[in-house]
Formats: structure tokens, sequence, C-alpha cells
């Protein structure tokens, strides 16, 4: 028997998938005017055959939604190239029903421990001893129709659990992928208990298309060859751990690699984990140079599949927590390419093939397109405010560098992203004596440039700020760089000929008042001497969260005025707009205060932009990182389509970015400037992945976000400079080692893209 009947369970999944017809409305939104997709270009790549590498992804996309669920499957095909192939593992029931599962043990990813609690069973798997539920143990009606898929990685939407039953082969196969892969994982455990995997991809073969057939063991390729058709499917041998024994031969998998030419016998391909091929050293940074072995495969005319791509997972610092980036090491060398990635975000993988690949030399500014604006430079990168950073930003094709300007005791103004100085540099460890709470600027104690002379704050080093700690940003480089002064900021900017800069005001009425600094006067000279104030080329952006200060940059008229908004708002009605333009030509505001959040998910876009671009004011969004941890579910963990979002689906006029390279690769795409592109980066529609979720699941909603007020915006006059009354500099203490307290911003924003994939399953079910 190879297939039964599921009636029941179907009509109970139909039940439930209802709820999507809600979202054929979006479906028609999403789509109308987006851009058409064409074929693959006839660039030359450097795989086996030339082509561009394929895309596979494993279990569908199961980066988001439980592994291999009808939801999985259909967003992989919906949202990825249009060859992509969909990986299955399979494992097979107690009456020989082949299903798709990674993992041997369905505890690990279904609810059947509870619905079965006496079930779980030890067996031997390849000589290890296994605990848990086993396929083998239960009919494919006793899973069908009892037990529900949920999602096997902890850090993963668990809201889409139990809303899928266990998929078949022939359920997969019946979506119609462009291409189907079959990975036979235990070809020896089910033969030992009266299951034959060849047996059953054999009868498969005859009834379904079937382009990829894989295993760990060679002895099942073996008995595969003769009976597969070779040019419809081809055998990949699956490489395990290099310590782990293959069941055939014994030996371990990292031997079998020194004799390709044996490989070449009985398979025409090998899927290896990608450390293999890039390996990763302790430090967490990329070797040198890659293994030879692609380039060894290839001459023996094996293909070579990279496994274990996955955006959620912690890679290389090399990569700077950009996805993209790690695909287009193993697609985009100038020594290499792999033939095909096998990952959990199957879109991702698309659109560093189908839209970053082979594009490296677009680097000319896009007109129309939101402007990149840096946060304290390339400050993902290096310590923020360094000239390595700024270096960086200019490199990777940053519009505007920014520089949040601080004044020092005896009057240099500098670069650095506070006046505490505790976050960005090593000032804790030298003058943990100058600590000091000030009221005026924020809560917590710290050690504040306005209270260490410039001399003295050149002893310190800078510090490169992450926003968590297990999401170290390039440790290699920690404190590396140097901190720079304004007219310094300045010369580099005319010297590398940017597009502009943004200078960012603080705390000007305290520093007048009570330090005697005029920070104020110290920019306006400083761009006077650099002649700033007397030319048009280069933009200038005087931002402050201050309005008494934008009014004192009101005589240059080239200048353009930024209000930074860091109140959370939910609306911009008139009057405050009003009283904003007196002031400024464009608003800074956090993202949170434009697509608004709960547990993750996005869950509606609020009218501020729309409301601010109404009255003239262009807005910019503040501020995006790399670290999936701050991202919404709806992005992917993909910060590419964050900013797709904010950008083409939001359209903000700039963005306030950490990562200026990520940002420039996606504006300067030629998916994203062209009206044929080879993949859509479509933008995320706020709430229409959480509107999947069951209604009684979803958490509870967040209150509404407050108007933005008059009072918020006006302040009053800035105080006359005081003279200097401070009294003299304590010697530095005795240096003590201190954590860095860089504060992390985790409020979250994230996709509608859902909605194409709706259609698709209500055909599949037969609506």
């Amino acid at each position: 028997m190879f297939c039964v009947p599921h009636i029941t369970c179907k009509m109970q999944h139909q039940k439930k998938m209802i709820r999507c017809l809600l979202f054929i409305s979006l479906l028609i939104h999403s789509t109308l005017g987006k851009k058409s997709v064409v074929a693959p270009p006839s660039q030359k790549w450097l795989t086996l055959n030339g082509k561009q590498p394929l895309v596979i992804a494993r279990g569908g996309f199961s980066g988001l939604f439980p592994e291999s669920s009808s939801f999985a499957n259909q967003m992989a095909v919906s949202l990825s190239l249009r060859d992509t192939a969909l990986f299955c593992n399979l494992q097979l029931t107690k009456d020989g029903i082949g299903i798709c599962l990674s993992d041997i043990r369905l505890d690990n990813s279904t609810n059947i421990a509870l619905v079965y609690p006496k079930g779980q069973k030890t067996y031997d798997v390849n000589g290890k001893e296994v605990h848990g539920w086993f396929a083998l143990d239960y009919t494919i009606d006793q899973l069908f129709n009892n037990v529900s898929l949920t999602q096997g990685i902890l850090s993963r939407p668990s809201l889409f659990d139990l809303q899928s039953p266990i998929s078949t082969i022939e359920d997969v196969t019946g979506i119609k992928p462009a291409q189907f892969w079959l990975n036979v994982q235990y070809d020896s455990f089910y033969n030992q208990h009266k299951h034959s995997p060849a047996s059953f991809v054999e009868k498969a073969l005859r009834l379904m298309g079937i382009n990829y057939v894989s295993s760990p063991e060679i002895g099942f390729l073996k008995s595969m060859n003769g009976k597969v058709n070779k040019a419809k499917t081809k055998l990949i041998f699956q490489v395990l751990t290099a310590d782990e024994i293959e069941p055939t031969t014994n030996k371990k998998y990292g031997s079998l690699l020194q004799d390709l030419a044996s490989i070449k016998s009985f398979a025409s391909g090998i899927l290896v984990p990608k450390e293999y091929i890039w390996p990763v050293q302790a430090n967490k940074y990329l070797g040198e140079t890659p293994t030879s072995l692609v380039s060894d495969a290839h001459k023996q005319g094996l293909e070579v599949y990279a496994s274990g791509f996955a955006n959620d997972l912690l890679g290389s610092y090399n990569y700077s927590y950009d996805p993209t980036n790690e695909y287009l090491q193993f697609v985009d060398n100038s020594e290499f390419s792999v033939d095909g990635v096998l990952t959990d975000f199957s879109p991702t993988a698309s659109e560093a093939i189908g839209c970053f690949a082979n594009n490296k030399n677009v680097s000319k500014p896009v007109k129309g397109k939101a402007l990149i604006i840096t946060k304290n430079g390339a400050s993902g990168i290096y310590p923020g405010c360094t000239d390595l950073a700024y270096q960086q930003a200019v490199d990777d094709g940053a519009d505007i560098i920014d520089c949040s300007v601080q004044m020092s005791k005896d009057g240099v103004a500098f670069c650095s992203d506070t006046a505490d100085l505790i976050g960005d540099t090593t000032a804790m460890t030298g003058f943990i004596s100058r600590s000091v709470t000030v009221p005026e600027i924020q809560s917590k104690a710290g050690v504040f440039s306005f209270d260490l002379t410039w001399s003295e704050i050149q002893t310190l080093k800078p510090q490169i700020a992450s926003v968590y700690q297990d999401f170290q940003r390039n440790p290699a480089y920690k404190n590396a760089g140097k901190f720079t002064t304004l007219p310094e900021f300045l010369e580099l900017t005319k010297a590398k000929a940017v597009s502009g800069v943004l200078i960012n005001i603080q705390n000007a009425a305290y520093l007048a008042s009570k330090k005697g600094l005029d920070i104020v006067g110290a920019v306006n000279t400083a761009l006077s001497n650099a002649t700033f104030d007397k030319q048009s080329t280069q933009q200038v952006l005087i931002q402050s969260d201050d309005t008494s200060v934008l009014s004192k940059f009101m005589n240059v008229p080239t200048y353009k005025r930024v209000l930074l908004i860091e109140e959370k708002i939910g609306d911009a009605p008139k009057q405050p707009m009003e009283e904003i333009k007196k002031f400024a030509d464009a608003v800074a505001i956090a993202r949170s205060s434009i697509i608004l959040m709960n547990d993750f998910f996005t869950t509606a876009m609020t009218n501020v932009v729309a409301e601010f671009q109404k009255a003239n004011i262009s807005v910019y969004v503040y501020v995006l990182r790399n670290e999936y941890i701050t991202l919404a579910f709806d992005y992917f963990s993909d910060p590419i389509m964050e900013i797709a979002t904010f950008v083409d689906g939001v359209g903000v006029d700039g963005i306030i970015t950490e990562y200026p390279g990520t940002a420039s690769k996606y504006i300067r795409s030629p998916c994203t400037n062209t009206d044929k592109p080879q993949y859509n980066i479509l933008p995320a529609q706020a709430g229409s992945l959480l509107s999947l979720v069951p209604p009684e699941v979803q958490p509870p909603a967040a209150a509404p976000l407050p108007p933005l007020e008059a009072s918020d915006v006006v302040d009053p006059p800035l105080p006359p400079v005081a003279k200097d009354t401070a009294a003299a500099i304590p010697a530095p203490a005795t240096p003590t080692v201190a954590p860095s307290s860089a504060p992390a911003n985790v409020a979250s924003v994230c996709l509608s893209v859902v909605s194409i994939v709706v259609l698709a399953l209500l055909f599949s079910m037969g609506y």
C-alpha cells in the first residue's frame, strides 16, 4: 500500500483554513502593481554546469512555520525563486506510508507526546540509543487524525503550532513544487524493522516527480543505481559531520571525502554541511581561505550542495548578522560557487542569489530612493564614531554620514553617540571615580564627556556597542579606531565626497547653563570653517530633539533641519505638525511609531509617515540593525526585509542604520531598480502574518500609542552660556574593569507577503 485517503482530517484542516479566505483581498492588494518576475539571466556561474545555484527549502519555509506543514511548503514555493526545490526528510509509518519530518523522533516536531503519553520507546539507531516517539510505531491514520505539527526550534514562533497535520510525501508533491528533493536519512534503521525505504522510493519514482534522492548511507544509494532515471533524478550522497560513521562502510564521513572518485561511482553530487567548505574558526571568524572541496568535487564531475543555512543561527562575525552575506560567500566568490544551498529560509537565499550575487560593481546612488543615513558611522562593524566606522560607511555606500556632537570639558567638539562615555569607550576602566548622575541627561550614573578634558578622553579607547551580550559585534576590532573631532569629521566627508552629513546636537541647554559650553556655536563655527555654509553640493542635516537648537540654524537656507522625536507616537495631528514646520524640514522617528508590534509580530501600520509627508515634512526612521533578535517574525529574521518594508512599503524618506552596507545592498540592487527583476523582495504588510494565527492564541492587544502633542514639540529658548565655574579635575582612579553598559534597543517591527500563499493553499485543499 502506497497511500491512503485522509478525508476526515482534511475536512478538519479545511475548517482551520477557512480564515485564510480573509486574505484574498490582501492577495489582490499585495500583487497589484508588483513587478513581474523574469527568468534567470544567462550570466555564467562558477557552478559545475554554469547555471544558477539551486535554492533548496528544508521542510518548506521551516524557519517560520512548522517543518513540512502546508503553510511552510506553500510559503516556500510562493516566496522563493521559481525553480526552488522542496526538501523532505523521509520517515516511514507502521503501515509503510512516507511522511516528511527531519528528526526520527516525532516528539521534537509534533505534539505526539501529549496525544500518546505512553508511546515513548528506545531504539538503536545506527549504533546509538535514541529515546522518543517513532513513526514506525503508528499508522498514518493515527498520526494524521490525531497528531499536529509544532515548531522544533524554540527561538522561532510557536503560534503556528497545532495548526497543521503531518504531511505525507503525496501532500508535498501535490502542491506541485518546481522541484522535489527526497532525503532518506535512516535506511538501515527502517530495514532492521522490516521497512524498505528503497522499495518505497522506487514506487514513488513511478508515481510522482522526484528530482533528487539523497542519503547519508552508501548502501542505499548503490541499491538505487539502475532504479532511477538519471536524466530525471539525481542521486546525492549526504555527508554528515566529519567524525560520524557511515553505516555501510563503517568509515568516518570526513575520510570518505578523501576519495571523491569513489563517490562519483554511485552519486552525481554531495550534500555537505557548509563548514566543510568555509570552516569557522574557534573565534567565530572564517578561515582565510576556503577548503578545496568544491573545486576538487567539480573536477570529478560531482555537484556540491551546502547545508546548514538559517537566518536565526549565530554564524561567523564576517557576515555582520546579514544572512545574505553568508549565501554570497558560497555562491559569489572568485573561486567557486556551490551548486545549491539547503536552507530553512528560502526567501532569503532567493534574494541573495537572485538579487545580490554578481552585483558588486553597483555603487551609484539611486534617485528617488530613501537616503541611507548612518548611526555613528558603520557602528555595527567598528566602534561608533571612529575613523574606521566612518570609512566603512563611505565604502558601504552611505548617502549621509553622521556625527553626534559631544563636548569635552575644555570645549573640544567631537563625535560620540552620547555624552556618557561608558557605553562606547573604556571610560569605566580609568575614570570610575568621575562617575556622576546628571538627571537632566539620564537617570543612571555615567562618566560624561563634559567632565573630562580632550587630552583625558584621548587616553580612552573606543568600544563597540552590541545589542545583546550573545550578539557580539566584530570582537576582534572591539577597541579599534580613533576618536574623531568635529573638524576632522567634516574634513573626512569633504575628502570622500559623500552626499551629505548629519550633525546631531544633544543637551545644548544643559551644556550652556551648567557647564559653560556653547555646543551650538562650536557646530556653527566648524561648519563655517569647512565652508559647508557656502556650498550646496553636499547636504547638511542638523538634527536635534530641541527646537530651540534647530532655530539657531535657520539663517543658512541650504541646511536641512531634522527634529528628533524620541517619544513613541501613534498619530501626528495637525497642530503639532504646524509647530514642527516652524523649526524643521524633517523628523526622525522610531520604527515602533510607524509599524506597531506585539510579541514580535507586527500588528498594524500607523498613519504617522503619511501625515508628516502630506505636510511636506520628510520622515527618517531609526534605528535599523541587522541582528535578527531586533526583528519581528514578519521580517523572516532578515534585515533586508525590514529595509524593504520601510523603504518600499511605508515609503520613508530615509533610514538611519548601524549597518549602511546592508541598506545599500538593497537600495542599489537590480531587483529594486528594474521593472522585471529576477526576484521580488516584497515588503511586509503589518499584521498579515499574525492574522494566520487563530484569534484564541494570539497575544493580547497592546495599548494604543499616544498622539504627538504640541507640548512635545516646542522647547524653551536656549539659556545664555554661563561662565565656566567647574572645579578642578580629580585625578584618575585606579583602573577597574567593568562590562559595557551599552543600551539595547529591541523595539521591533516587522510582513505582508503571506497573502500570496492563500489562494494556492485554498486550491490545494479543493476550494
